[in-house]
């Protein structure tokens, strides 16, 4: 199981995506926008580099739902492979069978 402390964490930064998300959005797409001055590009881009550094959804991590493993995460059913292998063995994911018994 991971440390509470980087559960917490994450569940923090997503709270941050989510919160800047639109209007990061719109401060990426006037930064590319070539209809615009370079000046309210470069205005655009600097509010961009203003916001919080956790606002990058880049900096959200998959983590299993239910332990928070970072490593070996499978976006299919939101668990790491350890768990994934665990759950599919005890016939809790539906429609997965193991290959060789």
């Amino acid at each position: 199981m991971a440390k509470n402390s980087k559960i917490a964490a994450d569940k923090r930064r997503r709270a941050v995506v989510a919160r800047y998300a639109e209007r990061r959005a719109e401060l990426k797409r006037a930064s590319v926008n070539p209809h615009l001055s370079a000046v309210e590009r470069e205005a655009a881009m600097a509010a961009l580099h203003a916001l919080p550094r956790d606002a990058s959804p880049t900096r959200v991590r998959n983590r299993d739902a239910v332990d928070g493993r970072p490593r070996g995460y499978l976006r299919v059913t939101g668990t790491s492979r350890v768990r994934f292998r665990e759950m599919a063995s005890r016939g809790e994911l539906p429609g997965i069978v193991k290959s060789s018994w």
